[in-house]
């Protein structure tokens, strides 16, 4: 199982090394190198959060995520987006500041510069909302009880997420921000983009939900004749998933790309080690899911909240002053492994902590049903 769900991974991570040596030598193999890895310890808690969607997937729709998905995460979020924030910043097109990027990389890299406050503050504050919604949900399982309760009692006051994370910003942005009104606007930015974001993904996944719904219930009137709940499942609410997931997917991407510059401004090498990673988080998804992880190790989807968290106030930091990248992912790590640990300690508790048993899907794997 491993080779099948790593296997595009281990050929991309061949032919990214080999375009990389040609591209730009031994230096371009080691700056492609760092980058993967940058990628994968900074977006851990992505596969973590994305694999409570894709758990919902069937093998079809995983098999999209890891190729149509890829090519969109890769080329439009790791490639285009930097492109444009460099093309906004200095009122350029996107080939002029694909040229600059290229021909020019201490310009681009002095461009990037004055953009990463506003880019911090725009991926800190979505990042930030995605967590406080999370805490202050009422959960069943709590990993940090202590901490996690007072939170979810408060978080019964309507829009509290909006009240915390706009205070944080006004505050960061009186602090630190050199042009405040700048910060402001792109965190304000941030936080439109989280509400629409996760708006849209409950209409798909409603969407879906709805169609299955409708559909049970017209085959249980025995005035249905098309094809059976678990293809519509797989189909049409399938879909509506892929959409959720690509949506979620790429808010996540922000960190990973604004990381890569501190370690090389050249767009080709970026996109090469960032793709390079991006494609084992997803496969990293997929691999979860499988082994039904999550459910065994039910505080993992906590640790990886808290790690969202962290890097939100880390970027936030970072307005005013360099956070290395090095804490922000060892932040990150520390706590999904801190909540593995705790995930073990509860399962020996109770005799094992098995996974529920659920219906096989296709090929034979188990897919679980959770809500987005």
């Amino acid at each position: 199982m491993i080779l099948r769900t790593f296997g595009w991974s281990l050929g991309v991570t061949v032919v990214g090394l080999l375009i990389a040596l040609l591209y730009d030598g031994p230096t371009g193999l080691a700056l492609v190198a760092v980058l993967a890895v940058l990628e994968i310890s900074l977006s851990f808690d992505n596969a973590v959060v994305n694999a409570k969607v894709l758990d919902r997937m069937s093998a079809f729709w995983q098999k999209i995520f890891l190729t149509v998905g890829i090519a969109i995460a890769v080329f439009g979020m790791r490639l285009v987006f930097p492109l444009l924030i460099v093309g906004i910043t200095a009122k350029l097109n996107p080939v002029q500041a694909f040229d600059l990027a290229l021909n020019d990389s201490a310009r681009y890299h002095e461009l990037m510069n004055d953009a990463y406050p506003m880019i911090a503050a725009f991926g800190g504050m979505f990042l930030m909302m995605l967590f406080l919604d999370f805490v202050f949900e009422e959960r069943a399982e709590k990993w940090l009880p202590w901490v996690e309760r007072p939170l979810a009692r408060i978080g019964k006051l309507d829009q509290l997420s909006v009240v915390v994370a706009g205070g944080s910003l006004a505050f960061v942005s009186w602090l630190a921000a050199e042009d405040p009104g700048q910060v402001m606007i792109a965190g304000v930015l941030g936080m439109i983009t989280y509400i629409l974001v996760n708006g849209l993904g409950e209409l798909f996944s409603e969407a879906g939900d709805d169609d299955e719904d409708e559909d049970g219930a017209r085959e249980g009137a025995g005035g249905r004749s098309g094809p059976s709940s678990l293809a519509l499942a797989t189909g049409k609410a399938g879909f509506f998933l892929f959409l959720y997931l690509e949506v979620l997917d790429a808010s996540f991407s922000f960190d990973g790309v604004i990381g890569a510059f501190a370690i090389s401004t050249d767009p080709i090498v970026i996109a090469l080690g960032l793709g390079i990673g991006a494609m084992y988080i997803r496969s990293l998804t997929v691999f979860l899911v499988r082994k039904g992880t999550l459910h065994e190790y039910v505080y993992l989807e906590h640790g990886a909240h808290w790690a969202i968290g962290a890097l939100a106030v880390c970027m936030l930091v970072s307005i005013g002053h360099h956070v290395p990248e090095w804490i922000t992912g060892g932040l990150g790590a520390g706590l999904i492994i801190a909540a593995f640990a705790s995930s073990v300690v509860r399962n020996r508790g109770e005799g094992g902590g098995a996974p529920a048993e659920t219906p096989p899907g296709e090929d034979g794997k188990k897919l679980h049903s959770s809500n987005v």
